[in-house]
């Protein structure tokens, strides 16, 4: 069965993601576009997972087929780009084969809103209902005149550069590791680094459907050889972004990794106290403390959102946001594109470095000493869906947890308890994957680990 998720549909490559159901979901697409009498052009692009080019070029193929004019990317691309490009071309809206940040074995399908972000919850409901109500149109789409290959690097290129001050950097002459994880990102930040005459080496940008044996998520297990080759190379900071590279990972120059939260936090005081930008701050309900203490500060509203970066775009959509981010790594930031681009978030963690003249860790560690200290982590745990039901049912009745009182429970998206001095542990089904998280944000390392190893047990006394 098709079902959208968090971000898209996304299933196991040949077990339910075959070509029949691409094609069934391209078709739903095709049918949304004619409904709402959208004569636009539609984009198709992918990433580098298993013939990712293959089953882009059948989405092509049943858009054409529905009289649909269609762009097909000439190479793999990443999601921001191609969600830029159907901005900066007026476009109806663009299809992206990927499956993100999931293990190889899976593939999947977003769909990207006319003002170049994720499908807003009402969209993708509205294609969800067309799913099977149609017949799958399909023509094979070379030779068509409605359809063309496009490379839309050049004018994505020109806007970043508008956006990030690259002179300042190369005057401060960084050495950076760029860490693709063998995505759709190789060679965008390369491209920028080399033009600009910024030292750089760049790893894992080979082809690899299964991505080098990990999961292409720029977290601290997935990073261990940006980690080396930062190390090695005495580098000044390791850059990673994901399988579409819309998500954003740091290494430090002593090798230390740098989460998701921290960078937002960094990016937002940017921002805010150098570039001299204004706007709402969003955070979804996974995301660090810090955003908050530093919003108050400022006197920016701060928003509060439900997991899924699709609630942080309809929110760019409607008001005037600075910031939006989740704990995935994804980030978006004004003047750009309702949507998370790691490529650009890589730039201005240089531009920082730069504007500082200071080492990362350094400049983290003078942000900690004015907002207190925060340290996160989470674990993943596969699991019957029975064993989460019955875990979460257990979770949402507890007074207590690894011996602290819980000040309150918030359920906005999976259980959060709240403890007496507003650090947090939050436990939550996936959305994109059968998986149990467990985020947590404490004010030590050493409650971090105590709190989730209690997490874990306690899960594994429900199996």
């Amino acid at each position: 069965m098709i079902k959208f998720g968090t971000d898209g549909w996304r299933a196991i490559i040949s077990k339910d993601y075959t070509f029949d159901n691409v094609k069934i979901v391209a078709q739903a697409i095709a049918d949304y576009i004619k409904e709402i009498d959208d004569k636009r052009p539609v984009l198709v692009g992918y990433d580098t997972r298993f013939m990712s080019e293959e089953y882009a070029r059948l989405c092509a193929g049943v858009l054409v087929a529905n009289g649909i004019k269609t762009y097909l990317t000439k190479k793999p691309t990443p999601t921001p780009v191609v969600s830029f490009t159907v901005k900066n071309m007026n476009l109806a809206g663009a299809i992206m084969i990927t499956a993100s940040h999931n293990p190889p074995q899976w593939n999947g399908i977003k769909f990207k809103g006319d003002y170049g972000g994720s499908a807003l919850p009402s969209i993708i409901a509205e294609i969800e209902k067309h799913l099977y109500k149609n017949e799958v149109k399909f023509v094979e789409p070379e030779n068509n005149n409605l359809f063309s290959y496009i490379d839309p690097d050049k004018d994505y290129f020109e806007h970043i550069e508008k956006l990030v001050d690259l002179n300042l950097i190369a005057k401060s002459k960084p050495f950076a590791i760029i860490d693709p994880m063998h995505g759709a990102g190789v060679g965008y930040v390369k491209t920028l680094l080399e033009k600009y005459g910024i030292k750089y080496i760049q790893i894992r940008d080979e082809r690899n459907p299964y991505f080098g044996g990990v999961n292409p998520e720029p977290i601290y297990k997935n990073l261990g050889k940006l980690i080396d080759a930062v190390v090695q190379n005495n580098a000044d900071i390791g850059l990673a972004t994901d399988g579409d590279a819309d998500r954003v990972g740091a290494v430090d120059e002593k090798g230390e990794f740098i989460d998701s939260h921290r960078i937002y936090a960094l990016l937002l005081r940017h921002l805010v106290e150098v570039k001299g930008l204004k706007g709402g701050v969003v955070k979804t309900f996974s995301t660090t403390n810090m955003v908050p203490i530093l919003a108050n500060k400022y006197g920016l509203k701060i928003y509060e959102t439900p997991i899924g970066f699709k609630y942080i775009c309809e929110l760019f959509l409607k008001e005037d946001i600075l910031i939006g981010g989740e704990e995935s790594g994804g980030i978006g930031i004004k003047n750009h594109i309702p949507e998370r681009d790691g490529i650009l978030c890589s730039l201005l963690l240089l531009e920082i470095m730069a504007y500082y003249q200071k080492p990362i860790s350094q400049i983290l560690d003078e942000l900690f000493k004015e907002i207190g200290y925060h340290f996160y982590d989470r674990v993943d745990l596969h699991l019957p869906n029975e064993i989460k039901e019955k875990t979460l049912k257990v979770i949402s009745q507890n007074t207590e947890f690894a011996g602290r009182k819980i000040k309150e429970i918030q359920t906005l998206d999976g259980y959060k308890y709240i403890f007496e001095d507003d650090s947090w542990i939050l436990f939550r089904a996936s959305g994109t994957e059968p998986v149990l998280r467990v985020y947590t944000e404490q004010f030590t390392k050493e409650e971090v680990k105590r709190l989730l190893d209690e997490a874990v047990k306690l899960i594994e006394k429900m199996k």
